[in-house]
Protein backbone atom coordinates (compact mmCIF):
# COMPACT_ATOMS: atom_id res chain seq x y z
CA UNK A 1 0.00 0.00 0.00
CA UNK A 2 0.99 3.29 -0.99
CA UNK A 3 2.17 5.79 1.90
CA UNK A 4 2.42 9.56 2.20
CA UNK A 5 5.07 10.70 5.20
CA UNK A 6 4.07 14.98 5.88
CA UNK A 7 5.70 17.39 8.11
CA UNK A 8 9.05 15.40 8.76
CA UNK A 9 10.30 18.61 9.42
CA UNK A 10 8.11 18.90 12.65
CA UNK A 11 9.05 14.78 13.20
CA UNK A 12 9.93 14.71 17.31
CA UNK A 13 10.67 10.77 18.57
CA UNK A 14 10.57 10.65 22.36
CA UNK A 15 14.24 10.04 22.66
CA UNK A 16 17.61 10.91 20.64
CA UNK A 17 17.82 8.70 17.54
CA UNK A 18 13.99 7.19 17.71
CA UNK A 19 13.13 6.60 14.28
CA UNK A 20 9.70 6.61 12.36
CA UNK A 21 10.21 3.06 10.30
CA UNK A 22 9.18 4.32 6.77
CA UNK A 23 10.02 1.30 4.81
CA UNK A 24 12.10 -1.88 4.34
CA UNK A 25 13.72 -2.88 0.97
CA UNK A 26 15.37 -6.29 0.32
CA UNK A 27 16.62 -6.62 3.70
CA UNK A 28 17.15 -2.67 3.88
CA UNK A 29 15.79 -0.38 6.24
CA UNK A 30 14.77 4.02 5.53
CA UNK A 31 14.41 5.49 8.64
CA UNK A 32 13.60 8.92 9.90
CA UNK A 33 15.45 9.67 12.81
CA UNK A 34 15.16 12.94 15.36
CA UNK A 35 18.00 13.99 18.08
CA UNK A 36 19.10 15.92 19.82
CA UNK A 37 22.29 14.49 21.05
CA UNK A 38 25.33 12.88 19.61
CA UNK A 39 25.29 9.22 18.70
CA UNK A 40 28.07 7.01 19.53
CA UNK A 41 31.36 5.99 17.84
CA UNK A 42 30.46 2.81 15.38
CA UNK A 43 31.19 0.84 12.37
CA UNK A 44 28.39 -0.76 10.31
CA UNK A 45 28.39 -4.54 8.82
CA UNK A 46 26.75 -2.75 5.83
CA UNK A 47 27.15 0.53 3.67
CA UNK A 48 24.92 3.27 5.23
CA UNK A 49 24.11 6.79 3.13
CA UNK A 50 22.66 9.36 6.14
CA UNK A 51 20.63 12.85 5.25
CA UNK A 52 20.10 15.45 7.00
CA UNK A 53 16.74 16.77 6.08
CA UNK A 54 16.89 19.98 8.51
CA UNK A 55 19.58 21.01 11.75
CA UNK A 56 22.63 20.90 11.23
CA UNK A 57 25.16 17.59 12.64
CA UNK A 58 28.70 17.41 12.72
CA UNK A 59 29.79 14.25 10.99
CA UNK A 60 33.32 12.63 12.82
CA UNK A 61 35.39 9.79 11.16
CA UNK A 62 38.12 8.02 11.05
CA UNK A 63 40.51 8.08 8.14
CA UNK A 64 43.68 6.43 8.18
CA UNK A 65 43.57 5.99 12.27
CA UNK A 66 42.91 10.21 12.03
CA UNK A 67 39.62 11.71 13.24
CA UNK A 68 38.15 14.19 10.72
CA UNK A 69 35.00 16.43 10.61
CA UNK A 70 32.25 17.29 8.11
CA UNK A 71 29.44 19.81 8.92
CA UNK A 72 26.47 18.43 7.30
CA UNK A 73 23.36 20.52 6.97
CA UNK A 74 20.10 20.05 5.06
CA UNK A 75 20.34 18.38 1.76
CA UNK A 76 23.33 17.12 2.47
CA UNK A 77 24.56 13.33 2.36
CA UNK A 78 27.47 11.19 3.98
CA UNK A 79 27.86 7.25 2.67
CA UNK A 80 29.69 5.00 4.98
CA UNK A 81 31.18 1.80 4.15
CA UNK A 82 31.41 -1.34 5.64
CA UNK A 83 34.29 -0.50 8.54
CA UNK A 84 34.15 3.34 7.91
CA UNK A 85 34.18 4.08 11.95
CA UNK A 86 32.21 7.22 12.61
CA UNK A 87 29.74 9.31 15.03
CA UNK A 88 27.26 11.54 14.09
CA UNK A 89 26.52 15.03 16.75
CA UNK A 90 23.74 17.43 16.31
CA UNK A 91 23.99 21.00 16.90
CA UNK A 92 20.53 21.22 17.85
CA UNK A 93 17.65 19.13 16.98
CA UNK A 94 17.89 17.49 13.55
CA UNK A 95 15.92 14.72 11.45
CA UNK A 96 18.16 12.62 9.18
CA UNK A 97 16.51 10.30 6.84
CA UNK A 98 18.72 6.05 7.24
CA UNK A 99 19.37 4.30 4.82
CA UNK A 100 21.23 1.03 6.13
CA UNK A 101 20.82 -3.01 6.31
CA UNK A 102 18.36 -3.94 8.71
CA UNK A 103 20.08 -4.87 12.05
CA UNK A 104 22.76 -2.29 11.83
CA UNK A 105 23.40 0.09 14.39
Amino acid sequence: MAKFVQNVGNYRAESAWGAMDLVEIDGVSVKLHWTDKPYKWHENDGAEAFVVLNGEVDMHYMVDGLERVVTLGASDIFIADIGDRHVARPRGEARILVVERNGSE
